[in-house]
């Protein structure tokens, strides 16, 4: 499958059904498509993703790939479509202009994304500011959406 067009949001891994659930939830709402690369922490079909859906879960526009390098194979999606988010991203959420075509990757709610995917690609790694020294991170499917928010913000104008 290659491209189809559009800004998509990409979970890596993900562990926490209820959090892709939230996020599957945030693509529908905003026509998005979601990619979820495996391996998961559960099982796609349980309950509590649905749950997080509501709904609304049959209508999210879903894609799966069995790895990282998989997904790169089917997409090939350039450079500048790539847009990583780690706690530790040298550069702000609000620094880019998104392209309309953007992947918005996200990683495991532990551990965030594996280096082996992060090399080489320092200035695509942003981070969502946070003005509290109490707070490590923030959950997954609120980061998410405030990401995919701002990244869909002249969409909206």
């Amino acid at each position: 499958m290659s491209d189809s067009g559009g800004m998509k949001v990409v979970l890596v891994t993900p562990e926490i059904p209820g959090n892709t659930g939230t996020i599957g939830r945030t693509c529908v709402a905003l026509d998005l498509e979601l990619i979820l690369i495996k391996p998961y922490g559960f099982d796609i079909s349980e309950k509590s993703v649905r749950r997080a859906g509501l709904d609304y879960w049959q209508h999210v526009r879903l894609s799966e790939y069995d790895s990282w390098p998989g997904f790169l194979e089917a997409r090939h999606p350039r450079r500048e479509q790539l847009f990583f988010f780690e706690n530790d991203g040298a550069q702000s959420v609000y620094d880019p202009d998104y392209p309309e075509d953007a992947y918005l990757i996200f990683g495991r709610e532990t551990k965030g994304l594996q280096a082996e995917i992060l090399e080489d690609m320092g200035d695509r790694i942003f981070h969502l500011p946070m003005r509290s020294p109490h707070i490590r991170s923030l959950n997954l499917a609120n980061a998410a959406t405030a990401v995919v928010y701002q990244a869909l913000r002249g969409s909206f104008l």
